[in-house]
């Protein structure tokens, strides 16, 4: 492997589609706020390979990740910000950092113990930063199941969480009949208020369950997808367009559906 002299030849790769006088008019146009939205699909398309077990897509779709980490390095080595080699000597150094049992004196430990002292070490680089907030450094852009997920889990290292499912499920329904009270109402706002309350505390049952909201819902929505398409299939064998069907058709696919559905639930 010649991964320093790929790396190299990436970088350069990089230089000429940025090269004002030769290189590309799309790629020279580009900003760092205009190559967020990219990043971000280009994130979402490795996870999508990983859930497809595609492996044998997923080179390809990490160098497209890949290209947009060359492609904010490039900005900042434009503008005398920062380059390619600063971005990895920052990501070394905190690694090491982070794992001193593993790069430094500590024994080896458990994985809980492991990540406290992970918790650990971010507060301190929060104080540091004069981010006195546990929650300050947690990005607004991600998306709000997983943002929510991370909110609760980093109030609960300062012990804002409760210690059993009992009060979490509870909150989830205190949390539904609010939203029926104000569908009573008629008040969308309050409606969307209560409704993200009621997200919130699912959310927070998730975590209690050592699950991944993100997760279990696109895997709820691919379940769904899934089967849609097999009541869509036997729309079509029934020679009749889903519109024609009632609900009560419908639904009885639907059943059909899932019977025969090797994703039970």
């Amino acid at each position: 492997m010649q991964s320093k002299s790929d790396i190299q030849r990436l970088l350069t790769i990089m230089e000429r589609l940025r090269d004002p006088q030769t290189g590309c008019p799309w790629d020279k146009a580009q900003s760092y706020q205009t190559i967020v939205p990219f990043t971000l699909e280009e994130a979402f398309e490795v996870a999508d390979t990983i859930e497809r077990g595609a492996l044998d897509e997923l080179p390809g779709e990490l160098g497209d990740l890949l290209f947009q980490v060359i492609f904010y390095c490039q900005l900042g080595k434009e503008q005398g910000r920062f380059d390619f080699e600063l971005v990895v000597e920052k990501i070394c150094t905190k690694l090491t950092e982070r794992h001193p049992h593993v790069f430094g004196e500590m024994s080896q430990a458990s994985s809980e113990s492991v990540r406290e002292t992970w918790e650990s070490i971010k507060a301190k680089e929060r104080a540091g930063r004069s981010l006195h907030s546990v929650l300050d450094d947690i990005p607004r852009a991600l998306p709000a199941l997983t943002r929510a997920a991370k909110v609760q889990r980093r109030v609960a290292t300062v012990g804002f969480d409760w210690n059993d499912l009992g009060p979490v499920v509870a909150k989830i329904h205190e949390e539904l009949d609010e939203v029926m009270v104000e569908v009573a109402a008629q008040d969308s706002d309050k409606m969307e208020d209560e409704l993200g309350d009621l997200l919130f505390a699912v959310v927070n049952l998730a975590r209690h369950l050592k699950l991944d909201p993100e997760q279990a819902l696109r895997r709820a929505t691919n379940k769904f997808e899934h089967r849609f398409r097999g009541v869509e299939a036997l729309a079509a064998q029934a020679d009749k367009p889903m519109q024609a069907h009632t609900l009560e058709e419908l639904d009885a696919y639907w059943e059909q559906v899932k019977r025969n559905d090797p994703l039970k639930g």
